[in-house]
């Protein structure tokens, strides 16, 4: 099934999520965590978190594939490519966010059309529920580590756009506020605060 992508203004993306209930049946878990992978692909994203779906639990899904190829292209001959990570995190608490900041245009299928610099740390230390619901603890480093702090944001009811200076938050003020009512041109579904239609 493909949800609809809630678009920036609704209060589900600025709500921290709730965890996932321990006694939710497998079969429904695994359903929704498909689901979830099958909407992201289809909005040709990287990461879905699911507050982007309308729903306020501690989950996300990411498959990193598609950046690490864009990185590829800009490799250095002997440089190591960084492997691809797909994967879905249950209830993830971020233990530590440490090493260099560094930049990178990001986007968000919730703001679709607006891409600016975000500044993120280099490597995380995350602690997670796997779909089989096993915890782990791992660490992350390179485009993994931004996708899912970007994701992780998610949850804790923040977009990449807060992450933006005041002025650039001035500037785009204008541009969000047209895209939570909806005019805004997009090539997969979407649901807007502003009428609660889906497009």
């Amino acid at each position: 099934m493909i949800y609809s992508i809630v678009a920036i203004g609704d209060p589900v993306l600025k709500t921290k999520a709730k965890n996932l209930p321990t006694d939710l049946p497998a079969a429904d878990l695994q359903q929704l965590i498909a689901d979830m992978y099958e909407t992201m692909y289809y909005a040709h994203g990287v990461g879905l978190a699911a507050p982007q779906i309308g729903k306020g639990v501690r989950l996300f899904v990411m498959d990193s594939g598609p950046m690490v190829e864009v990185d590829e292209e800009d490799q250095e001959e002997g440089e190591e490519l960084e492997a691809p990570i797909k994967r879905a995190f249950i209830n993830p608490v971020m233990v530590s966010e440490t090493g260099e900041h560094w930049g990178f245009e990001e986007g968000c299928l919730s703001i679709p059309g607006v891409r600016e610099l975000v500044q993120r740390n280099a490597d995380i230390v995350l602690r997670y529920e796997d779909e089989n619901r096993q915890v782990h603890e791992e660490a992350f480093t390179g485009m993994a580590a931004r996708i899912i702090q970007h994701e992780y944001d998610h949850l804790e009811g923040i977009l990449f756009t807060d992450k933006l200076s005041a002025f650039k938050k001035q500037l785009l003020k204008g541009k969000l506020a047209r895209i939570s009512k909806g005019d805004v041109k997009h090539d997969y579904r979407m649901r807007f605060a502003g009428d609660g239609k889906r497009r």
